[in-house]
């Protein structure tokens, strides 16, 4: 039986293609015969929820559950958003704390993450800004509920 690949520390993007997801992580880029959402379905159940459950904890948190990005796992940070909506088989998910810069170049968006590698993307920089936002934003009231944790 084939081994399944779960989202991890290492996994900067899941790009796909077809029923295949080019999965990029921090030091190689390599082909997985899954669809990114099959991915991101076992992880989140590998760290305890579903996917759906990831998009309605999201949805509660940051008033926003259209394409919203999700929390894989919390105590690694592993904050993750679509790129287009989940039930699309074209979608692929990208980690929004590793990206470093974006730009347009032959009719796509290209997304540089800060290891150095691109992806390269039919999509607007408005809707990709906007989920790095919303991910921010979701990255932040999580920060904000460990520290008054602590404190309490």
């Amino acid at each position: 039986m084939e081994k399944k690949y779960e989202v991890n520390e290492k996994t900067v993007a899941l790009y796909a293609i077809n029923d295949k997801t080019r999965v990029y992580e921090e030091d190689k880029v390599f082909l997985v015969n899954q669809p990114t959402n099959e991915i991101m379905e076992e992880s989140c159940i590998y760290f305890g929820s579903s996917l759906e459950g990831r998009q309605k904890g999201t949805g509660k948190l940051i008033g926003s559950s259209y394409k919203a990005p999700i929390i894989v796992e919390e105590s690694s940070n592993l904050i993750f958003f679509p790129t287009k909506s989940p039930r699309l088989k074209n979608c692929s998910w990208l980690r929004y704390n590793k990206i470093k810069s974006m730009y347009y170049h032959n009719g796509l968006l290209y997304i540089e993450f800060k290891n150095g590698f691109k992806i390269g993307l039919d999509s607007s920089y408005e809707v990709i800004n906007n989920q790095i936002l919303k991910s921010a934003r979701l990255e932040t009231i999580l920060r904000e509920r460990k520290i008054g944790e602590k404190i309490s």
